[in-house]
């Protein structure tokens, strides 16, 4: 089965998952990002550590708002090349590694963040671990992933690839689910938001918000989409602070 990563770097599923994010009405950007900025609060001469970073766009966003500096980190190839393309020209750190094996320096960031990566990886906790890690003390932690009640859905698509109905199953099951999304086979990990919630606090962070975004008609103006994402939650994004 596709791990995330080699997922991205097959040609057709990358070319479909680009033309998605493209959509004026993507999930990503008129849902989970107005919650992610909300969250993140003022990050200016802040240096941030990006978790799956992706084509780079949201770290050439970041460094040209005011971070103080920006690492990515990238296990696609593909991904890598397209953030090459963003990163570069502003100062922007890149590093072709998984989440898992990367070499985390100790207390060296502001802010660690990751968007709709960390329910490709298997060893949550371990990240966790790394991730406190990494930040300097107080630092501050900011995930988001697919909702648990997405990860642990088990019906299909239609031809489209629009989903009408959901079937939760198997909920407090967790592991690996292989699933297929945008026309191809690939491994996520299901988790339940406790997990989440738990394996923080475990790593010894202190929660400060847990959010599951809904719509907005500011961000969608397509009334008929806006009742269809009214009906089930997408994203759970979860804020947390290093403890000392």
């Amino acid at each position: 089965m596709t791990s995330g990563p080699d997922f991205y770097d097959e040609q057709e599923a990358f070319t479909r998952y680009i033309q998605r994010r493209q959509r004026p009405d993507n999930p990503n950007d008129t849902i989970e990002k107005p919650v992610f900025m909300e969250l993140l609060g003022d990050f200016h001469n802040t240096a941030i550590l990006d978790l799956g970073c992706g084509d780079g766009r949201f770290g050439a966003e970041l460094l040209s708002k005011g971070c103080q500096s920006y690492t990515g980190v990238e296990a696609s190839k593909r991904m890598v090349n397209l953030a090459q393309e963003q990163l570069t020209p502003v100062g922007g750190v890149l590093h072709h590694a998984s989440i898992e094996n990367w070499a985390y320096p100790q207390a060296t960031f502001d802010l660690v963040i990751s968007r709709l990566a960390l329910h490709y990886v298997e060893d949550i906790n371990g990240i966790f671990t790394l991730v406190h890690h990494a930040l300097k003390p107080g630092g501050k932690f900011l995930v988001s992933v697919e909702h648990p009640v997405i990860t642990s859905d088990n019906s299909a698509a239609t031809e489209t690839g629009i989903r009408y109905n959901w079937i939760v199953d198997n909920y407090f099951v967790t592991g690996q689910r292989d699933v297929r999304w945008m026309g191809s086979q690939v491994s996520k990990f299901h988790r339940t938001i406790q997990d989440y919630f738990v394996g923080l606090q475990r790593a010894n962070f202190t929660i400060e918000q847990l959010r599951e975004p809904h719509p907005q008609l500011e961000f969608i103006t397509d009334n008929e989409l806006y009742n269809r994402r009214l009906r089930i939650p997408l994203f759970l994004l979860l804020s947390a602070r290093r403890n000392d």
